[in-house]
């Protein structure tokens, strides 16, 4: 795995059932061997990221009063400012070198969700000091990557050989949350085990992530090397999260990552994780099933799987 693949979108998007099938094929084949791909031909187009990624470095170049003001530890929806270090994703290693921010649709306390207890349901937390029109920015570029999350689903159903509408269920009101991250300039002298982000899986079941120019991220190979994935200009990079081994009986790969910022410079990207329908029960597709196999894991639905996730990896 030297390079990710790259996949052109825009006919997933075609009225065309061969068209949508054409990509579904790429979209196996990258499923397949990495859990990684880039994505271009979206509907959103590069001048759009550029805006996006300006109004995130305004929000972290607030001062840190203000940012701290609207802490995502006061929300039980998981919204708001989160702290440096507030984060341990690979055990044993240092906590985190990045701070972010999180948004979500607003959902009000009376919705049955909020009250059942559902993780990531609530109100947004909005700063002060910034205009009105970079709410609107945030929540419009949440209702594009919204949609277009759910345009890949429909491409990951065909490649499985289901129904193209398989997972509609999972992807109506849907658990999403769009995380603004900044990581600084990592300390030469930070330590061996110093990450911007640990190595780790996404947990839910695809994210899609705008980075800047700086690049970072790297993408585990399955065997004892680390590969760059450096920044594609007007690209994405979708990955899969861990509820895609769980519906695939691990045919499709939830791939280990992290971030390592040693560029001296400050890193920006911006991770749209898009979990699926919290009550939706996470079980194999019989297609993803060879003669004689069983279901390696036990159904389990979206908040049971969160729920615990959260727990494992919030830092001391």
């Amino acid at each position: 795995m030297s390079t990710l693949p790259l996949i052109e979108l825009a006919d997933l998007y075609s009225d065309n059932l061969q068209r949508r099938r054409a990509i579904a094929s790429k979209l196996r084949a990258a499923c397949l061997k990495h859990g990684f791909f880039y994505a271009t031909a979206t509907p959103i187009g590069t001048a759009e990221m550029a805006d996006a990624l300006d109004a995130a470095r305004q929000f972290f170049a607030l001062p840190e009063p203000v940012k701290l003001a609207i802490s995502k530890e006061g929300s039980r929806a998981g919204r708001g400012y989160e702290r440096f270090s507030a984060q341990r994703l690979e055990a044993g290693a240092q906590a985190d070198l990045k701070e972010g921010f999180v948004i979500g649709p607003d959902i009000p306390d009376h919705d049955p969700r909020v009250v059942a207890g559902w993780p990531l349901h609530g109100m947004n937390q909005w700063p002060d000091g910034l205009p009105v029109s970079w709410r609107s920015l945030f929540e419009g570029y949440y209702a594009k990557l919204d949609e277009l999350a759910g345009r890949i689903m429909r491409g990951l159903a065909l490649s499985l050989d289901v129904d193209e509408y398989h997972f509609d269920g999972c992807c109506r009101d849907a658990t999403a949350s769009l995380r603004l991250l900044h990581y600084p300039p990592q300390p030469a002298n930070a330590g061996a085990d110093a990450r911007g982000a640990g190595a780790h899986t996404d947990w839910g079941a695809i994210t899609i992530l705008l980075q800047d120019d700086v690049g970072g991220l790297q993408v585990h190979d399955g065997g004892d090397n680390w590969i760059d994935a450096p920044p594609i200009p007007g690209s994405f990079i979708i990955n899969l999260g861990d509820l895609v081994p769980r519906w695939t009986n691990d045919l499709y790969r939830s791939t280990m990552h992290r971030v390592i910022n040693k560029s001296g410079r400050e890193r920006y990207s911006m991770a749209f994780f898009f979990d699926g329908r919290g009550d939706y029960v996470s079980e194999c597709i019989p297609t993803c099933l060879a003669p004689g196999e069983v279901p390696k894991f036990e159904p389990l639905s979206v908040n049971e799987h969160l729920a615990e996730m959260f727990r494992r990896t919030k830092a001391a």
